[in-house]
């Protein structure tokens, strides 16, 4: 079977109310021990704006994001990105368990500008910024490893945030967590957006989705049988899939 290409988007494309897309996967495919765990899947990334990506579990949410993040290879398929985007770090993903290294939160955000270049005159303000952007101030000296789920999130996230993404990839990012610290994340995602990040939202709880999301891809059995503006999705879902998921039915 043919390998994946990664390619420019090139070709024209047709501006929607997000503007021209930053990512488009066409009809890839991920087999693991002759299973397709992604069968065909085609969807597309606007330029900005929150996709929530909504499915059952095995639905084949999360090896999208990381088949849109370079972290899987597909047996087949393509993905095209926007002239100038690149894998990393235009392109930042959060782990529904975050992933922080054994250092303070200040220690953590510090050495991610250090690898994301940021100039060693700039780090102190940009470092103050991001700490005051996840309202981890007063946690700075803390250990990362030690702070609520909750705050470890707020720190993946600035984290993320602090390579100034053009696409930030979330997989279930609030999964667990209270309303307080869930709020906080919405939070961050919103401010994200509005400075103009592209944000992929894998997510089973259809109220944030409601809350955050400007377009709904809804993926089965590895493929993509919806894709709508976030309120046609809810309101009125055109597969029965969809209807099904959306009723509390289970898909087989």
């Amino acid at each position: 079977m043919p390998e994946a290409a990664v390619m420019p988007l090139c070709d024209p494309c047709r501006p929607g109310p997000a503007g021209p897309p930053a990512i488009v996967l066409e009809d890839l495919v991920l087999e693991r021990g002759g299973k397709r765990l992604i069968d065909g899947l085609s969807m597309t990334v606007p330029a900005r704006g929150v996709t929530a990506v909504m499915g059952p579990n095995g639905a084949g949410k999360s090896l999208a994001l990381r088949l849109i993040a370079q972290l899987v290879e597909p047996t087949s398929g393509r993905l095209r990105f926007a002239a100038g985007l690149l894998a990393q770090p235009e392109i930042a993903f959060v782990f529904q368990k975050p992933v922080l290294l054994r250092r303070s939160v200040r220690a953590n955000l510090d050495h991610a500008l250090r690898t994301y270049g940021t100039p060693r005159g700039e780090r102190a303000a940009r470092l103050a910024e991001l700490l005051a952007l996840g309202q981890l101030t007063e946690l700075a000296e803390r250990p990362a490893r030690v702070l609520s789920g909750g705050e470890q999130q707020r720190v993946a996230m600035v984290r993320a945030l602090a390579a100034e993404p053009k696409v930030l990839l979330l997989d279930e990012p609030t999964a667990s967590l209270d309303p307080q610290a869930t709020a906080a994340i919405e939070a961050l995602i919103r401010r994200a957006v509005d400075d103009g990040v592209s944000v992929v939202l894998v997510t089973h709880q259809a109220g944030q989705a409601q809350r955050l999301a400007d377009t709904v891809c809804f993926l089965h059995k590895g493929r993509l049988h919806e894709s709508a503006p976030a309120a046609a999705f809810f309101h009125n879902p055109r597969t029965p899939e969809a209807h099904a998921y959306l009723a509390g039915e289970l898909l087989l």
